[in-house]
């Protein structure tokens, strides 16, 4: 099997498609999360802690400028931005499982299926 056949049979699987929208939906909804917390989340926490901001935070060892400041917000930031995605993520799941359980229920049969079920038992009285 020649290299580009090999090529577009592992581009053209299911899987491999699948993985590139996700990770272009996942681009796009990394943007959504980072404005919904830059734009309406920090500003509300600024608000609460009043402003502080630890990117100016340094040390200095000889010559040398440690910021570890920017190293805390940065943490602050991941962890504020993974809680935000954890409830997106929860109430998604959520929805997802309600329309599990309201598909898991089996419909009620119709008239045609009752009466092909009534026939079936006759049947099978006749037959045995």
């Amino acid at each position: 099997m020649g290299l580009v056949k090999e090529f577009k049979d592992f581009a053209m699987r299911g899987n491999v498609m699948d993985m590139a929208v996700g990770v272009i939906i996942g681009g796009a909804f990394g943007k959504i999360v980072s404005s919904l917390v830059d734009d309406v989340i920090m500003p509300v926490i600024g608000v609460v802690t009043g402003g502080i901001d630890f990117t100016g935070l340094k040390a200095t060892i000889g010559d040398a400028n440690i910021t570890y400041g920017n190293f805390i917000q940065n943490i602050v930031d991941f962890l504020i931005v993974a809680f935000c995605i954890f409830l997106m993520i929860k109430g998604i799941n959520k929805l997802s499982k309600k329309k599990e359980e309201a598909s898991a229920t089996p419909p009620a049969p119709t008239k045609d299926q009752e009466l092909l079920a009534e026939i079936r038992d006759l049947l099978k009285k006749q037959n045995n």
